[in-house]
């Protein structure tokens, strides 16, 4: 289905002005090279002979008392897609489809709304609701919907079985060529869909045969009208995810529904992702309103889950906002990211087990309540520098990598951000210190271990840097420390060498 919007800008234009305001003559327009030019125009302004691509002087020239207002390109493209993500509500996916059009996936959907043209109707309909005009119309491929959707009948279904015949009374300008093929079409007689057809086919792919691109050959246009040429497709979703909805016979306004209607879809979800030995990433709801909006709210896991209680935690604190309006009449619960999950034994015992409490499900509980960026995990780099060793990362498949790895030396469970310069005493120049001082504190070395070397990354460093040797070292009042010796006497690259404590064990 092909669902274009011929007058978007104006129309939300009027959805946001004053009253007074839509019923003067308006016109919405863009700086150009040579002065602003109209990009939309109400019906005031056009019965005033304002019209699109005209420049605004020339339109003052007409109707002097004119009124103007910025044409925000970005504003309706977002439009746009909010309409295009709202329109899957009568169907799997969607995508849009040039500045002021989108195509919907209809395909087996149609009965369930009492057939096609039932289904066109109300689609129509609630785009009106919302303030938009609209033009639907249904085909087997996008081709021959977006052609009847722009020239054709209102609310008009192609003939599967002889789509050409349901077209060939169109113009050429239906195939989506550019404007100086359709010139060179109409001046050689083709004014119709069916005068193409009526033409022998390599005459024309004679005529167009260096013409690759499909919007200068309309031999290519023509094939994927009728379907024999695929065409590429974007939809907001590349592939069906898992998907569970609930459409509500009375809409519902109050918090405690809601909720009840989320606990239902996540056990309907868990049951559709156990069969597909899937879990979850990431989820998303959709909540369609009886005025047309669709609240959408997200869910980030640390790992694949489907579990249905962990769901419904995670989306307590995500539904406190949501403003029901004059009522929801549908929620929708997507799996946006899946990955694979295998089968899991059931536990046999009586003895419940403490839910929430795993690392995976206490992030997800964090993240959704501080949200996505409040949360980091540390994981390891590719570096023998202690401070180049880790970094930290948002939540992601890194915690569950095993810890357990060989490891050569003993690092301390707390590194300092950033290395303490210290005060030693030694009890030979190369060696141990006896005492050293930190935070005004002097403290006496009575066990140690070491030294273990570390060498600069000479492919990062300048030759000035200079070897570490470490030492781990208990005081006399068994506090445990990391400190080095930053050089080696007669290295050359300095003086003499500094001590520093960068860590403490526990």
């Amino acid at each position: 289905m092909s669902i274009w919007l011929p007058f978007l800008a104006i129309d939300r234009w009027q959805c946001q002005a004053d009253p007074d305001a839509t019923k003067r003559a308006t016109v919405l327009t863009l700086e150009s090279a040579h002065g602003p030019h109209i990009t939309a125009v109400n019906e005031a302004a056009r019965q005033s002979g304002a019209q699109v691509g005209q420049r605004l002087v020339d339109a003052k020239a007409l109707h002097p008392d004119i009124d103007t207002a910025n044409a925000d390109l970005d504003g309706d493209r977002n439009l746009l897609e909010r309409l295009t993500l709202w329109t899957q509500r009568w169907g799997p996916w969607s995508m849009v489809d040039g500045s002021d059009a989108m195509l919907l996936d209809v395909t087996g959907a149609s009965h369930l709304r009492g057939g096609a043209k039932a289904l066109l109707r109300d689609i129509g309909q609630s785009c009106e609701r919302r303030g938009y005009r609209a033009r639907p119309a249904m085909a087997a491929t996008a081709g021959a919907a977006w052609a009847l959707s722009h020239y054709g009948e209102h609310y008009s279904i192609a003939d599967n079985d002889n789509p050409l015949r349901s077209l060939a009374s169109l113009p050429v300008s239906a195939l989506r060529l550019d404007n100086s093929i359709i010139t060179l079409l109409k001046r050689l007689g083709l004014k119709r869909i069916g005068d193409i057809g009526r033409v022998p086919r390599k005459d024309l792919a004679r005529r167009f045969r260096n013409h690759r691109n499909p919007q200068t050959n309309p031999l290519i246009r023509l094939d994927q009208l009728l379907g024999k040429v695929p065409e590429p497709m974007v939809p907001l979703h590349r592939q069906d995810p898992p998907r569970v909805t609930r459409r509500l016979i009375e809409p519902i306004l109050h918090r405690s529904l809601l909720d009840q209607i989320i606990h239902d879809l996540a056990n309907d979800l868990a049951t559709e992702l156990e069969a597909k030995r899937l879990g979850t990433r990431r989820l998303e709801m959709r909540a369609f309103k009886v005025d047309g909006d669709v609240a959408v709210r997200h869910l980030e896991m640390v790992e694949g889950t489907r579990d249905p209680a962990h769901i419904c935690r995670l989306f307590a604190s995500k539904l406190e906002d949501i403003d029901a309006g004059f009522g929801i009449d549908q929620v929708d619960l997507i799996s946006i990211w899946s990955v694979p999950s295998g089968l899991q034994q059931a536990d046999i015992g009586d003895e419940k087990q403490t839910i929430g409490t795993s690392l995976p499900q206490m992030l997800d509980r964090l993240c959704a309540r501080l949200g996505q960026d409040a949360v980091q995990v540390p994981v390891p780099r590719g570096s023998h520098i202690p401070e180049r060793s880790f970094g930290f990362v948002q939540p992601d498949d890194s915690i569950r990598s095993e810890q357990g790895e060989l490891q050569f030396f003993l690092r301390p469970i707390k590194l300092l951000e950033n290395a303490e310069r210290i005060a030693v005493v030694y009890a030979t120049p190369e060696g141990v210190p006896r005492k050293f001082r930190w935070r005004g504190e002097l403290r006496t070395i009575t066990l140690s271990e070491g030294p273990e070397r570390i060498a600069p990354e000479w492919w990062k460093e300048h030759s000035r840097v200079r070897l570490r040797d470490y030492y781990r070292i208990e005081d006399e009042t068994g506090r445990r420390y990391w400190i080095y010796r930053d050089g080696v006497t007669g290295d050359g690259r300095g003086a003499a060498p500094d001590w520093y404590l960068q860590g403490m064990f526990a």
